[in-house]
């Protein structure tokens, strides 16, 4: 995505409705917009490919298609060649399209059937999807799903205008097939679908243009959701005194690491160390206990075997408790899990300690939950399938029943608290691997015992891990991406953030 992006996001619903007034408020006509619209997505193609001097545009037949035809009217004027591809009957263009469809004649264009164009036999340089907008209802139907299949299958670079044809534009869900764009140019108001789930796969850049009314727009509809902004989140990073000492950044308690996992509470517990936390004891299994103490020493670490004075003494000296990497499922893990509960302290739960919670849901207010979608589903009892069609459904769920501060995890990861939603844009396949959600549960509970809120300690180390990630891959490559190589560059970016 680009960094230039306003971290404000609506529904299609939104935009659609508020447009209309913030134009006529700005004393903006319709068909003004959009001339700007095409302008941008022309302007943007131009930059992204100078060189390009054949273009195929697909024309649908609401405005989406209208923004292609003014594409398709400027690329003419600047000498391009230029193939304006219509599905449908002519007859369906109206209002302001039709109105672009008569200036792109008039001006010598001419308009071919896309039913009857044989795509794969077609010279272009570039293809400009004006196929379908964010009215799209249900999934893509027969023949249009075959003519997006053709469309991926050119392998071509593609520029959407305001969102791939087939993506929905509130759940960021492909609805049965979608274009795969290289460039989405979106208009107005940033639909959330593009920056979640699916959309990951086919939106690919996505740029703005306001178009002289997003201002306004902003005064008239209220935000469903907003993504991760660095700037407001330096505000709340932790910060140290000149007298600081280990007991004033935190006790952080991690609890896991059972009979064969002692890689995960090795990971968390080495994460809250990389980032700040002034002092970190592990409670594991007695055969987990030596390869923390030898990978990091600076973990106090003991073997736990139901003893129920050694939990309660780890519990009081602590500030913050982060259970489940390693946790496991078995007599031990649900001891050390149900000990935890009744505590009035903050905590950050996740792996098993996710799926011991889905077995007697309960409320916590001073609970940070870092489900992935699957751990999602148990706890919300529905399927993956059902998380993922509408992630900010199911991140506002989670919330809601087992209160706190919930962190669904995947591509455009959500955080929801406090009655707001945000979106992660950072991340990348690479972190796709085993061991990333137990370095980012480690990062959380060290940012809470550093004195950030639950909402703020998610916020940050969400976007903390996630760039971290994003550094390593792109230095490195995305394939082989560790989570323990995140564990250190987090702490690079976190010492950049803060003296910034």
């Amino acid at each position: 995505m680009s960094s230039t992006l306003p971290r404000q996001l609506f529904t299609g619903q939104q935009v659609k409705r508020g447009e209309q007034q913030a134009a006529q408020l700005a004393g903006i006509k319709m068909y003004s917009l959009m001339q700007s619209a095409g302008t941008a997505v022309y302007q943007l193609l131009r930059l992204q490919y100078p060189n390009a001097k054949r273009l195929l545009i697909l024309i649908g037949g609401g405005n989406n298609g209208g923004d292609g035809l003014i594409v398709a009217r400027l690329a003419k004027e600047d000498g391009l060649h230029v193939t304006a591809a219509l599905y449908g009957e002519e007859s369906k263009l109206s209002g302001d399209a039709l109105r672009a469809k008569q200036e792109w004649l008039a001006n010598g264009g001419e308009l071919v059937c896309l039913d009857s164009l044989e795509l794969e036999q077609l010279d272009a340089d570039v293809i400009v999807d004006g196929l379908l907008g964010t009215g799209l209802q249900g999934d893509v139907r027969m023949p249009m799903q075959n003519l997006i299949e053709r469309v991926n299958h050119l392998k071509l670079p593609v520029v959407a205008i305001d969102i791939p044809s087939g993506l929905c534009s509130d759940t960021g869900r492909i609805l049965g097939q979608a274009v795969k764009a290289s460039h989405t140019m979106t208009f107005i108001g940033v639909k959330q679908g593009l920056t979640t789930g699916q959309a990951r796969e086919v939106t690919g850049q996505l740029h703005f243009a306001g178009l002289g009314v997003d201002h306004t727009f902003l005064q008239i509809e209220q935000i469903s959701s907003q993504l991760l902004d660095l700037d407001e989140l330096r505000q709340v990073l932790p910060r140290r005194t000149a007298s600081a000492h280990k007991g004033n950044h935190g006790r952080v308690l991690c609890l896991g690491g059972n009979n064969g996992f002692a890689g995960a509470i090795r990971l968390c517990a080495s994460a809250a160390a990389r980032n700040g936390a002034g002092l970190i004891r592990a409670l594991c299994h007695v055969n987990s206990t030596v390869a923390l103490q030898v990978s990091c020493p600076e973990v106090m670490t003991q073997s736990w075997d139901n003893q129920q004075s050694v939990l309660e003494q780890a519990l009081a000296q602590t500030d913050v408790v982060a259970i489940g990497p390693g946790l496991s499922v078995d007599d031990w893990a649900k001891r050390l899990y149900q000990s935890v509960q009744t505590i009035d302290k903050p905590k950050v739960v996740d792996a098993d300690g996710l799926n011991l919670l889905a077995l007697a849901p309960n409320v916590d207010p001073k609970r940070i939950i870092t489900p992935h979608p699957g751990e999602a589903a148990r706890l919300l009892d529905c399927s993956v399938k059902q998380v993922e069609q509408d992630r900010f459904k199911a991140v506002r769920a989670l919330q809601q029943k087992y209160g706190g501060v919930v962190v669904l995890k995947g591509a455009g990861t959500l955080i929801c608290g406090d009655g707001k939603t945000y979106v992660c844009s950072a991340g990348n396949p690479g972190m796709a691997s085993g061991g990333m959600g137990d370095v980012l549960t480690g990062v959380i509970a060290a940012l809470i015992g550093q004195g950030l809120s639950l909402l703020d300690a998610a916020r940050v180390g969400v976007l903390l891990h996630s760039t971290a990630a994003d550094e390593l891959a792109e230095r490195d490559g995305q394939i082989g991406l560790l989570a323990s190589d995140v564990v250190l560059q987090s702490r690079i970016v976190l010492n950049r953030w803060m003296a910034g």
